[in-house]
């Protein structure tokens, strides 16, 4: 009897172990599928094309525009900043081109004003019995002009050397070049440059928001014309430009 039941218990535990075994084998396979899923790199159709945008820009239009507060007022994200800042450009053209005020006449009847109210009220205060008026002391740091000034050199730098690049002959953008500043001269006859700054400047408080508002609609317009235009380049290079003789470069004596 005690063999018959040693016997029964062996057969009870091989069929556990086998039942166990068959379980851990089915997570494993399972858990083999799953990571082998998540190895799978994913189909073509789900990685979205790249889609073409103006400039050949990859960064949202806020970094393109150099991000911070400039930025900010061109997008109107402070609605109330950037309709002050637009009043004021106006007021300016409106003051220095319409009614033809002048800038240094401007600023003397500005400061005589002001010198003027400071002096009676600093003189009549204990007539009216009011508190002389706190004229603070104004100090202007030398960051900010540096910091202005060393990237308008940055910008000054890289347009000369374009230019220098163009000239030189390594940048094929010598038509593109000539047809700015000749688009330039013909709006500079039009009007004066105060005329033209104020246009520039309500043009970035108008284009960027626009464009970052419909920029899905713009960019394929844009790439249409892009293409358009490297054909008609590649055809004026071509049948015009290829076909002008160029001597050879002479190398300069030391």
């Amino acid at each position: 009897m005690a063999e018959e039941t040693e016997s029964k218990q062996s057969a009870v535990e091989s069929v556990m172990e086998k039942i166990s075994e068959k379980i851990h084998g089915h997570d494993s396979s399972s858990s083999s599928d799953s990571d082998s899923d998540h190895e799978k790199p994913a189909s073509p159709s789900s990685v979205k094309a790249k889609i073409y945008r103006l400039f050949g820009r990859e960064r949202p239009l806020h970094h393109v525009l150099g991000g911070g507060k400039p930025a900010d007022v061109f997008l109107w994200r402070n609605k109330k900043i950037s309709a002050g800042v637009l009043g004021g450009a106006t007021a300016i053209w409106v003051l220095f081109e319409l009614i033809e005020y002048h800038l240094l006449t401007l600023l003397c009847h500005i400061s005589i004003l002001s010198l003027a109210v400071l002096f009676l009220w600093s003189n009549v205060h204990t007539f009216i019995h009011k508190t002389p008026p706190r004229i603070p002391q104004v100090h202007l740091p030398e960051e900010p002009f540096l910091q202005i000034a060393s990237a308008l050199t940055i910008e000054l730098n890289q347009a000369l050397e374009l230019l220098r690049d163009i000239a030189s002959g390594r940048n094929p953008k010598f038509l593109v070049v000539v047809a700015a500043f000749w688009v330039l001269s013909v709006v500079g006859s039009w009007c004066n440059f105060l005329t033209l700054f104020y246009t520039s400047f309500v043009l970035l408080h108008t284009v960027p928001v626009l464009y970052e508002k419909y920029e899905d609609k713009v960019d394929p317009f844009a790439e249409k014309a892009v293409i358009e235009i490297k054909k008609q380049y590649a055809f004026f290079d071509a049948n015009v430009l290829s076909k002008i003789p160029t001597g050879p470069l002479k190398s300069k004596k030391v």
